[in-house]
């Protein structure tokens, strides 16, 4: 640490065990998750829960094989290009990295409709009930991120910032990551779950979500480094701008109009 400059230079590998290795990444992930269950599992235990207890372990092997099925896929089609396209067998290289937020976000509403649909309970009180959880791995997602001195953002004015190890140029940039980890992460948490504890209008917190998320992160963009295969669309936006501005659109109209039915129409919470 010089000044307000921090020199990263975490090793993203934990634990070498010969051709074992434990990463940090991986590790987040696996947190995630768990604090995911530990969570619902609590939550499930409320009478107005649409998840029975003993059901929650299949609801979270839904829920996983939709992000990490939906993530890749995402990734491939949103930022893969020709790729993938000459050389499709890569797409199971899953374990070399590259999965797609907004991707695993469509992955993992599937998942909740196929759950849903399996269980006979209504997808909002479903939706309601496991989308707080999202922004918990957002959190060590990004978390995880930057631990491997990936998806940085762009140089700061050199007084202060982050010089990663994976920065061809070696110069103090934005962790955009950690901004992430709070904006995306943190704060979103905080708001879903009063919302969860205090509003019981169905499908108030996925809604709020969507508009929050597609915020946070078109305003992250503007700092953090678009992907080196891509750069810029059009020469002004990220493909993560473009995939955000439909969620704002659909949060905010989703949002209005749940605050704007009648009470009359409203159903109580699951």
């Amino acid at each position: 640490m010089e000044g307000w400059i921090f020199l990263h230079d975490i090793d993203p590998v934990l634990v070498a065990l010969g051709p074992l290795k434990v990463r940090w990444y991986g590790l987040m992930y696996f947190i995630a998750f768990l604090l995911g269950y530990l969570f619902i599992l609590r939550m499930s235990r409320q009478p107005y829960s649409p998840i029975e207890t003993e059901d929650v372990p299949n609801l979270l092997t839904f829920v996983i094989l939709g992000v990490i099925l939906g993530g890749r896929l995402g990734y491939v089609l949103f930022y893969g290009g020709w790729y993938y396209i000459l050389a499709p067998w890569k797409i199971l290289e899953i374990w070399k990295g590259g999965l797609s937020f907004h991707g695993g976000l469509l992955g993992f509403t599937a998942a909740l409709w196929l759950y849903a649909r399996s269980r006979k309970v209504p997808l909002l009180a479903v939706g309601d009930f496991v989308i707080v959880m999202v922004p918990v791995g957002l959190f060590f997602g990004r978390l995880g991120n930057f631990i491997n001195g990936e998806l940085f953002g762009k140089p700061t004015d050199g007084s202060w910032g982050v010089v990663f190890p994976t920065d061809p140029i070696q110069v103090p940039r934005h962790p955009s990551q950690l901004y992430e980890a709070f904006g995306e992460g943190l704060v979103i948490f905080l708001v879903l779950w009063a919302l969860y504890t205090h509003v019981r209008r169905p499908g108030i917190q996925p809604a709020v979500f969507l508009l929050l998320y597609g915020i946070a992160r078109f305003a992250v963009e503007f700092i953090r480094l678009p992907d080196a295969d891509m750069g810029y669309l059009w020469g002004v936006v990220t493909m993560g701008q473009v995939l955000s501005m439909p969620m704002i659109a659909v949060g905010l109209g989703w949002t209005i109009y749940i605050l704007t039915r009648p009470a009359a129409d409203e159903a109580q919470a699951p």
